[in-house]
């Protein structure tokens, strides 16, 4: 790419390409493409085809997709599978057909079984058995990996897939009907830190900002009250309780989106497909690159790290009854760093700045 290479971000506003783009400008790229959903729904193939066919972008970087934590992916199943497919099969399609010159595919480490070793090496692929509450997900963005593989294997494209860890940065989505772990547990600690404190009026600003489940602020501190404890945020003998999913033994590994974007944009600038197939393989599997930072938390380690930020002394609690996902989920990355790039971010330093951002937005 040169800076004034004609590049298209799909899903510029989410976490993912939120960051791509900040990245790109950071990075001098001056003719860059996005569109919101308004403009242009991924979903809809004869809409794709039509701006691929206007625009002719020289490089993309797919970064759309329904996204969400357990709770979304183990109830709107089907959602999840249709609109990541068609989002895929369209983009990367039309990338063929217009000539584009790379494309960026971003996946998910939950393409790995459930019951891989660890830490999760890109051989892993099709192992095993996944993971129940986000299969349909999974297999979609395996899809999305085997598509890519398979146009460069028979029409000599250049399309590469790579496989981030969880992410958590700018632009994170806080709701907690569908956000995933990380913002949740801030915003829920953060809340019941407000609620021990007795700050109402911080409450009814979080809540007027983005309310919980249709519960804004300026519904009554009963109404406040119910729809935070629904959520495991409690008041208990006189002491906040804040209760969480699953039983904390889970290990997860957290990667700022904007390290990740920055391995994204890297990758773009200095990786092609070729130097991702492994050498002297018989068959060329496997190709998709792991994007993590190589060390992993528990839940409950997770936790405190935040109660223990954010100043809060209530207690934490873990409803064991909830479903806990894969326990284990690290991700092998000599790939990458054999590529020529590590992270920067650490856990640490990544939740105070997400901790910042989400109180300054």
């Amino acid at each position: 790419m040169n800076k004034e290479s004609k590049i298209y971000v799909a899903g510029h506003r989410g976490l993912v390409g939120s960051a791509i783009l900040k990245e790109l400008q950071y990075k001098g790229y001056v003719n860059i493409i996005i569109k919101s959903h308004q403009e242009l729904d991924l979903i809809n193939s004869e809409e794709v085809a039509s701006f691929f066919k206007k625009e002719q972008p020289e490089y993309v970087f797919l970064a759309a997709a329904k996204v969400g934590g357990i709770l979304a992916n183990n109830t709107y199943r089907a959602d999840f599978i249709y609109e990541n497919l068609m989002i895929q099969n369209n983009v990367i399609h039309q990338s063929y057909v217009s000539g584009v010159k790379k494309l960026l595919f971003l996946g998910s480490t939950c393409i790995y079984p459930k019951n891989a070793p660890q830490p999760l090496k890109e051989d892993y692929l099709l192992s095993g058995a996944l993971e129940y509450t986000n299969e349909p997900y999974a297999i979609a963005k395996i899809a999305g990996i085997k598509m890519c593989e398979s146009y460069n294997l028979q029409y000599n494209t250049n399309f590469i897939a790579i496989m981030p860890t969880n992410l958590y940065g700018p632009n994170d989505n806080f709701d907690l009907e569908t956000s995933h772990v990380l913002p949740a547990l801030i915003r829920k600690i953060h809340l019941g830190n407000l609620l021990s404190k007795n700050d109402w009026e911080s409450i009814t600003a979080d809540l007027n900002h983005l309310p919980i489940k249709g519960v804004s602020g300026a519904a009554s501190k009963q109404q406040i009250i119910e729809v935070l404890y629904s959520f495991g945020i409690k008041i208990k003998e006189e002491q906040v309780h804040v209760e969480l999913w699953g039983s904390g033994k889970p290990s997860r590994e957290f990667m700022w989106s904007e390290d990740m974007a920055a391995a994204s944009v890297y990758i773009m600038e200095q990786v092609n497909f070729i130097d991702c197939i492994t050498p002297g393989a018989a068959e060329i599997r496997n190709t998709h690159i792991n994007i993590g930072t190589g060390s992993d938390v528990t839940i409950k380690e997770l936790a405190e790290l935040i109660k223990k930020q954010l100043g809060f002394n209530g207690s934490l609690e873990f409803d064991s009854s909830k479903p806990d996902g894969t326990l284990k989920k690290l991700t092998e990355v000599s790939k990458l760093n054999g590529l020529g790039w590590e992270h920067t971010i650490d856990l640490k330093e990544g939740i105070s700045k997400l901790y910042n951002w989400y109180l300054n937005n």
